[in-house]
């Protein structure tokens, strides 16, 4: 392994396999893990987001796990900052990091840095309220299609306090809310002072989506009911507008079955799969590997 100061950074859909992996290269090199799901961020929100389980971070030292609490103002930028002040002093001792996760602003934050959104409007968030209570979600969806394509593809369109900041951010700037992303602005990123070295992990879909249909499965099993039950007097919290537990406040208020409120979770579970690859997918420097290729990935990282 080279001595070059070296982050790691392990990516891929939800219920891939990350954790396990990701815990077998931390243990190989001895290095902690920055956890890069921005849910996991928050301390409530264990069962739902799978986030490491105690005996797992006794396995190999977490960071950014359970940091904040839900009703904690938390974004990209504030990770980027916060994991780039931790890089700089663990590569003093150490020319090897490693970071997980498949929050794709949080991933990119780190690796490419982002612009500072402008802080929008009075009179902008005003207008966006008044369109979004006389038009409807789903006509500024397709105004955001037309303005913005690349954000339309990958953003959660039943999610509708991202959807309107988009339309903000265009409407405000004149420019897309894509353009403030770095990446996508091809010679607009910030050097980093280390290499970046990035894996992502996949499965061929069928076995991705029976994997993603367990997991709900076992979170069930394991008080996911329970846990989004105590949530429910916060509801209105951005951090819980969050797959498997909008769905379930959705049976806490009698609009669904409990069956199908799962279901749902499944189903929108998968969808979200399918936006971080289109995502993951579009960036050149990824390698990608299968979860059980240990040695593969292990050795592609030392060479």
């Amino acid at each position: 392994m080279s001595s070059a100061k070296t982050l790691i950074v392990i990516t891929g859909p939800t219920a891939v396999g990350k954790t396990q992996l990701t815990i077998d290269i931390a243990r190989h090199f001895d290095i902690p893990i920055i956890n890069a799901d921005s849910r996991q961020i928050y301390r409530e929100l264990k069962i739902g987001t799978a986030s490491p389980t105690p005996e797992e971070q006794s396995l190999a030292k977490h960071l950014f796990v359970g940091i904040k609490g839900i009703d904690e103002y938390y974004n990209a930028s504030m990770f980027e900052q916060e994991v780039l002040a931790f890089l700089d002093s663990h590569f003093k001792d150490n020319p090897l990091a490693l970071m997980s996760g498949g929050s794709m602003m949080y991933v990119d934050a780190v690796c490419e840095g982002i612009d500072d959104i402008p802080t929008i409007r009075d009179d902008i968030r005003t207008m966006m309220k008044q369109r979004l209570e006389a038009e409807g979600l789903e006509a500024l969806c397709e105004e955001l299609r037309l303005l913005d394509p690349e954000h339309y593809e990958v953003v959660d369109r039943k999610n509708t306090r991202r959807v309107i900041h988009a339309l903000e951010i265009c409407h405000q700037t004149g420019k897309t809310y894509t353009s403030f992303r770095n990446k996508e602005q091809g010679e607009g990123n910030r050097e980093r002072p280390f290499r970046i070295i990035k894996i992502g992990l996949n499965r061929p879909r069928e076995e991705l989506y029976n994997r993603i249909n367990r997991r709900v499965d076992d979170m069930m099993a394991k008080g996911l009911l329970e846990e989004a039950r105590m949530l429910y007097p916060k509801r209105q919290l951005n951090a819980l507008n969050t797959v498997g537990y909008k769905e379930l406040f959705s049976y806490m208020d009698g609009i669904w079955s409990l069956d199908e409120a799962v279901e749902r979770i499944k189903g929108n579970t998968r969808r979200y799969a399918r936006k971080q690859l289109t995502w993951f997918k579009r960036d050149e420097d990824v390698r990608w590997f299968h979860p059980d290729d240990k040695e593969q990935i292990l050795n592609y990282i030392s060479s």
